[in-house]
């Protein structure tokens, strides 16, 4: 890994230091109790986009998978889950959740870039909020290919890249007008926080589509009406994200002929 991309990888990892401490420790407690898969800030039940499909019997890797309750969901629907995430605080309260909550499965400290797991070990590689936002794209997708077995899916969910391009340069909410260029957003470096990639929907095809992968779907997501704002993770307000998509989830299938 070039000594540029290393510093940044250790930002990112001491920024969810600092995140797991104040607080995603306490909110993962609610997310492992939750029955059933949710997408994004704004909870987004699995079973209205159907996304997933039946997984029973799926071996999957999540990426980026920071306190691992979506493992927890998958492994209570009959997938066999291995957690991977940067951030052993992360993991740290992962484990503690795992021995309060169950079930039990695989917890891997490791870099979504370069994922200490053999070739063609998933059925299902997923990423909610996770390797997508904190990741070089043209590193893991690469790496999620690698992972899966052909025909293998691919399902991740990051920010909306309408909502990268809203957000003021200091960090904050995102208002209601272009803020930065498109091409700006590829990759933001926060004043107070990690560096985040943002591709635009062209990028994200072509880094696809390099990487062996055919599109399947792009859902964007919205804030229900009744949603309020997210508790912490305060990129965009549940007013805007009522009127403009605050979130993509993406669904790819790796070309069988591409693999082999």
């Amino acid at each position: 890994m070039p000594d540029g991309r290393a510093d940044e990888t250790a930002l990112n990892r001491a920024l969810w230091a600092v995140m797991n401490e104040r607080f995603t420790d306490a909110a993962a407690e609610q997310l492992w109790a939750r029955p059933e898969p949710v997408w994004g800030l704004f909870a987004v039940p699995e079973r209205e986009l159907g996304v997933l499909g039946d997984v029973r019997g799926l071996d999957v890797v999540e990426l980026a998978s920071g306190t691992a309750y979506f493992s927890a969901w998958l492994a209570r629907a009959g997938a066999r889950p291995v957690a991977v995430d940067l951030s052993g605080e992360q993991l740290a309260t992962a484990h503690r959740l795992q021995r309060q909550h169950g079930p039990a499965f695989p917890l891997v400290q490791g870099d979504a870039e370069h994922v200490p797991l053999a070739d063609g070990c998933a059925d299902l590689v997923v990423s909610e909020h996770g390797a997508a936002a904190w990741c070089d794209p043209e590193r893991w997708l690469p790496e999620a290919a690698r992972l899966l077995r052909p025909g293998g899916r691919l399902v991740f969910l990051t920010n909306s890249h309408l909502s990268a391009l809203c957000v003021p340069a200091e960090e904050g909410v995102a208002e209601e007008q272009l803020l930065r260029g498109q091409r700006e957003a590829y990759k933001v470096q926060w004043p107070g926080g990690g560096v985040e990639f943002h591709p635009s929907h062209g990028d994200w095809v072509r880094l696809l589509r390099r990487a062996g992968f055919v599109v399947d779907a792009l859902h964007e997501l919205y804030a229900p009406p009744e949603s309020d704002d997210h508790a912490f993770y305060e990129i965009v307000s549940a007013d805007w994200a009522r009127r403009w998509p605050a979130e993509e989830l993406w669904v790819a299938t790796l070309d069988a002929q591409a693999t082999g």
